[in-house]
């Protein structure tokens, strides 16, 4: 079995701390997203052939995968670059080179911006494919799928804008284990063939449902902890999560400082006079004086001093002074309030 991570995406949502890094390299506690997903398919032993599909910023994913896990000869990486964006269909087609020589032909496609606490051999134990899904209260902002009695999906809905279009409240999170990746293939090629676009996109779950037409059967497995990484506020989500599962709390001792946990703190980091935490992950070689900060995520080398933030992002090598409330700002950034 193959894995496919497309990584290939602009990640418009999260500017401006995506106009220089890729979303998958932006942190959540102490690593970057993409390496909670790698470093998990390896533990779990589920693959020795990982393709990421690049495009913006792609350079940066290759350097970061084969200095973080490069290392390791049982797996290979494989990267290929998808040239013009045009939709997850599109992107998971540009990996059907790599599939051409193989007897073993399924696929298990991962989302490389969404995070999950979930057992992947669990779910990849089937004769059948499968499709992660996760019940939501406004299933609008993803995919859908809607089932038979016999648990069999019988449809896929591109991001549902009503009721109207469908009842179903079970959401497809991106984790796809797909039998026959052969079929796959041939499904976004009639996309191709016949210019099918969602979104004017060639969408991976119009493939799924051509897949369907042509009886291929499909099962869903439920996830529980699924971390969605789009949107601001669920960085920070996943960061609270992330901190707690795994109990970052490294501490050092500052002067005159509370600390509340859980917390990341890297080393090089002087802090003094402050009150720092729950849910804070602060990266190296920052300087924090005379400042409350909860609930956000400080990226490496900044400079904050007599500053109160909550539910914020700060990009690296900026500079806070005198600022109070929420904020979301890029790198190299400079705010101070007189």
């Amino acid at each position: 079995m193959k894995i496919v991570i497309p990584v290939a995406g602009f990640g418009s949502r999260l500017r401006p701390h995506t106009l220089l890094h890729p979303k998958v390299l932006l942190k959540v506690a102490h690593k970057p997203m993409i390496y909670f997903i790698v470093n998990q398919i390896i533990k779990e032993n589920i693959s020795d052939h990982i393709i990421f599909i690049i495009g913006y910023l792609g350079d940066d994913i290759k350097d970061y995968i084969l200095k973080e896990f490069g290392t390791n000869n049982k797996i290979k990486f494989e990267f290929i670059t998808q040239e013009t964006p045009k939709g997850l269909g599109h992107a998971i087609y540009t990996s059907k080179p790599a599939f051409k020589s193989d007897k073993e032909n399924d696929v298990f496609i991962i989302l490389g911006d969404t995070l999950f606490d979930v057992d992947l051999k669990s779910m990849i134990n089937s004769n059948k494919s499968v499709i992660g899904i996760k019940k939501v209260d406004d299933p609008r902002r993803f995919g859908v799928v809607e089932k038979n009695e016999k648990g069999i999906i019988t449809k896929f809905i591109e991001k549902p804008i009503s009721k109207d279009v469908s009842e179903s409240d079970e959401a497809i999170v991106g984790l796809y284990y797909i039998k026959n990746s052969n079929i796959l293939f041939e499904a976004i090629e009639f996309l191709f063939k016949n210019e099918i676009k969602t979104n004017n996109e060639y969408q991976l779950t119009d493939a799924l449902s051509k897949m369907l037409t042509k009886g291929e059967e499909m099962l869903t497995y439920s996830i529980e902890g699924w971390l969605d990484c789009g949107k601001h506020n669920t960085i920070l989500e996943t960061n609270s999560y992330i901190l707690n599962k795994y109990h970052l709390n490294n501490i050092y001792q500052f002067q005159n400082t509370k600390i509340t946990k859980p917390i990341f703190i890297a080393k090089n980091v002087e802090i003094e006079n402050s009150e720092i935490g729950e849910n804070v992950s602060i990266h190296e070689n920052c300087k924090i004086k005379n400042s409350k900060i909860t609930n956000s995520i400080i990226e490496s080398n900044c400079e904050i001093s007599g500053c109160e933030i909550t539910n914020s992002i700060i990009g690296v090598n900026s500079k806070l002074k005198n600022f109070k409330g929420e904020l979301s700002i890029g790198d190299f950034s400079e705010v101070k309030v007189d």
